[in-house]
């Protein structure tokens, strides 16, 4: 179930956004611009669908995992392959947008154990 996220992440949403994947990955797209994501998704474009829908930009969308069990952030996905934005791999390359996209991913998903 892919869920639009714009503040701490309840129990009950993090369970239906791990349905997909179990509790070992959640599929993410993060808007850096509007500071939200959407999660859960079988595809990072089924998550950016979800936030273009909901008025994001695309250009301010990155594909991003999140590992619930392991509170780690990853950062490839087809949809950051965007050489317009200077990005022409899978893996976000800019250090500052890696910072900007893990601090919205930790301030909604990451709970203290």
């Amino acid at each position: 179930m892919i869920l639009i996220i714009r503040e701490r992440i309840t129990p009950e949403q993090l369970r239906q956004m791990s349905e997909t994947f179990g509790e070992a990955l959640i599929k993410l797209a993060v808007d850096v611009e509007r500071g939200i994501l959407a999660g859960g998704g079988e595809l990072h474009a089924d998550c950016e669908q979800a936030l273009l829908e909901d008025g994001s930009r695309q250009t301010d969308i990155w594909g991003a995992d999140w590992y619930p069990l392991k509170r780690e952030v990853g950062f490839e996905s087809l949809i950051n392959i965007r050489p317009k934005q200077n990005n022409r791999f899978m893996e976000v390359q800019d250090p500052a947008l890696r910072v900007r996209i893990e601090a919205i991913v930790r301030q909604f998903l990451e709970v203290e154990a």
